[in-house]
């Protein structure tokens, strides 16, 4: 039987990692409150590019109490993971209140330690603990490129980005080597854009999703916990015969090791048909971007393009600086000091899900945090 304490548990975000933090919490008697700032739970994934599927695998990416059905696959697709999301907050019977977004969350100064969250229409709810939730991909980023004001062409943010059909017969330049700007150049590639070149500032590890059936996020889970060093070392031994080499085309092998990119915010790009676009010459590499000029794209090695269009995908912002920044709980990068358990130790009773990209894949991770989160939370005097 659930108990009603007098304060909820407020959870701020109903994705992935809020609805999982929501029914472990819901499952030891907790009463956890989640708002939603959308129509639907899983805003982010409803909005991603149609040919998107998981880079993990189904039985590694299910959360707490709730596999993912067999029927979607071992790579499940964007659509099924929102209609997964939408069965788990109804199994769990969720409390998810929508079109409610949260600005600002403050203590309470009646000494009680309880959490104020300023919300949409004037709302002021108080609970008893704040999980922060809003995501990793929360507000895309568009490097400030000289130009960009006056930039005349035809230029959008990856989110907007769902399929090839409106860039049939163009000249489309992708701009960064990520997970998305590589699928996105592929997807291009294959559905009958006339040109494509993916503008790279650096050479990112580019990996197999599976190896003999080896999945690659079994290895980031088996390496997530050794030195960075040894890892670095055991991924230049993996490259020589499990990565692809595309030196030839403009893609040579990065000089810097796989954790220590992943330490510094940059996870492996997992192949899902770049590297034969790019052998076949359906997708060209070229320099980065540095400025922009009328219809022109100036790229680092002072050659000059004019594509029809341009798609960054030059990733998001985490965007927490109004909800939380005033209580010096966010490092130099905007980003939560601490995450799952731990709360800051300015800030007891407020824990953050779902701002890292670990290797060893995020729903994953999501899933054992919110188990922690729960822990921790239930243990604590309402």
């Amino acid at each position: 039987m659930v108990t009603t304490p007098q304060e909820p548990v407020y959870v701020i975000g109903a994705g992935p990692g809020g609805l999982a933090v929501a029914a472990t919490l819901r499952a030891r008697g907790v009463r956890a409150v989640v708002l939603e700032k959308s129509d639907a739970v899983g805003s982010s994934w409803r909005g991603h590019y149609d040919r998107l599927r998981l880079h993990t695998t189904r039985r590694l990416s299910a959360l707490p109490g709730l596999r993912i059905p067999r029927a979607y696959g071992r790579w499940v697709a964007r659509a099924d993971l929102v209609r997964y999301l939408e069965a788990y907050a109804e199994k769990h019977e969720l409390d998810v209140v929508t079109g409610v977004e949260v600005h600002r969350i403050e203590r309470a100064e009646d000494g009680t330690g309880s959490w104020v969250l300023h919300a949409t229409g004037g709302r002021r709810l108080t609970g008893r603990a704040v999980v922060v939730a809003t995501g990793f991909n929360h507000t895309p980023s568009v490097p400030a490129w000289p130009g960009l004001d006056g930039y005349e062409g035809d230029l959008v943010h990856a989110r907007e980005y769902r399929n090839p059909e409106p860039y049939a017969g163009k000249d489309v330049l992708v701009v960064g080597i990520g997970n998305t700007g590589a699928e996105i150049a592929a997807d291009l590639a294959e559905g009958g854009a006339a040109r494509v070149r993916i503008a790279v500032r650096t050479a990112p590890h580019i990996l197999r999703r599976t190896t003999a059936g080896w999945p690659a996020q079994r290895s980031g889970i088996l390496v997530r916990r050794l030195p960075v060093g040894l890892v670095d070392l055991l991924g230049r031994g993996l490259a020589r015969f499990a990565s692809p080499d595309l030196s030839a085309h403009g893609l040579p092998r990065p000089d810097t090791g796989l954790a220590s990119r992943v330490r510094e915010g940059a996870i492996a790009v997992q192949d899902v048909g770049l590297v034969a676009a790019v052998r076949a010459g359906k997708v060209e590499v070229v320099a980065a971007v540095e400025a922009l000029e009328g219809r022109e794209v100036v790229l680092a090695d002072g050659s000059r393009i004019a594509p029809d269009a341009v798609i960054a995908a030059t990733g998001y912002r985490r965007a927490l600086e109004p909800l939380v920044g005033h209580l010096g709980v966010l490092d130099d990068r905007g980003r939560p000091a601490v995450r799952g358990a731990r709360s800051p130790r300015e800030a007891p009773g407020l824990y953050f899900t779902g701002f890292t990209n670990p290797i060893s894949g995020m729903l994953r991770e999501l899933a054992l945090d919110a188990e922690r989160i729960a822990r921790r939370i239930a243990r604590a005097k309402p």
